[in-house]
């Protein structure tokens, strides 16, 4: 699986970097067809709260699954987005199977 981390206007710390590859490799135990992981972080009003804003793209065979949070951390959207996905993963792997 491949993690992208792209962060728009600042520099994500080796630290905030480490603990996205962290908590998006745990997305692997709910399917091994996860092909890409695009992160995106992004500070939207810097004078306001709840400006970091996180949107994860999960590549898929045949699909793509996003999950977009705004909230005041990066580490509270990521483990938002993460749990959206787990759930979104848990959907199209049932449908996967129906097939």
């Amino acid at each position: 699986m491949e993690i992208k981390i792209q962060a728009i206007h600042f520099e994500a710390s080796e630290k905030l970097q480490d603990f996205i590859q962290k908590k998006v490799s745990k997305l692997e135990k709910f399917s091994e067809e996860i092909r890409k992981v695009e992160v995106s972080l992004k500070v939207v009003k810097p004078e306001t709260a709840m400006n970091k804003e996180t949107a994860i793209v999960l590549a898929v065979p045949g699909s793509e699954l996003r999950a977009d949070k705004v909230c005041d951390t990066f580490e509270e959207g990521v483990d938002e987005c993460c749990e959206i996905l787990a759930r979104q993963l848990s959907k199209y792997k049932d449908k996967q199977k129906n097939r």
